[in-house]
């Protein structure tokens, strides 16, 4: 009796074992389970977020390459119409005022180029008739070298020297010094040209 007592137990303990192996063992397998769905999920995932990186980065370059056509497409819109200026063919940068005179002195210049003989005045600068008149809005001013006015209606004036009198401001020669000017307009009468700038008139 005794032994069939402790084989009872024996029994017992074995299957209490036994059941726990199991229930560890399936445990075991719903985790890995879990973990392979929670991969597979992660690595279904990971894509879309590639996709949605991809696509942020397209709508980005397309953006840019929009701004960059604007951009391009407004300094067309500057380049056209542009007046530029040559002393004895020898091309200057100006920046042109904004005005009726400058608007008019274009207008003509769209028509066919302008050139223009101009004559020493005063040691100081060199002044030339347009052949009509353009509108003025004449106040007195002392000017610099570089700049370029409209005396009386229907006279350019390029200076080379500082002088104080009654002009419209039409614009400025800015990539000359003084000692440029002087040597551009101080040793002799000069012929300017001044015409719109096209693709044709550039070469």
């Amino acid at each position: 009796m005794r032994f069939l007592k402790i084989f009872g137990k024996s029994i017992t303990v074995l299957l209490i074992v036994t059941v726990m192996m199991m229930t560890a063992f399936g445990c075991s397998n719903q985790n890995a389970e879990e973990t392979k769905d929670t991969l597979e999920n992660t690595q279904t995932e990971e894509p879309d977020t590639l996709n949605q990186d991809e696509n942020i980065t397209d709508n980005e370059n397309e953006n840019a390459s929009e701004e960059v056509t604007e951009t391009v497409n407004e300094l067309k819109k500057e380049q056209e119409n542009k007046m530029v200026l040559k002393i004895n063919n020898e091309e200057v940068m100006v920046e042109w005022e904004e005005n009726e005179s400058v608007e008019a002195l274009q207008q003509i210049c769209s028509e066919e180029a302008l050139t223009i003989q101009l004559s020493m005045y005063g040691g100081n600068e060199q002044v030339g008739s347009i052949g009509q008149s353009l509108p003025r809005n004449d106040i007195n001013i002392t000017t610099d070298a570089g700049d370029i006015v409209l005396y009386s209606g229907n006279q350019i004036v390029l200076l080379y020297g500082s002088n104080s009198w009654a002009y419209t401001r039409l614009g400025h020669i800015v990539d000359k010094s003084a000692s440029d000017m002087t040597k551009l307009l101080g040793n002799g009468d000069v012929a300017i040209t001044i015409q719109i700038d096209t693709p044709a008139t550039s070469k």
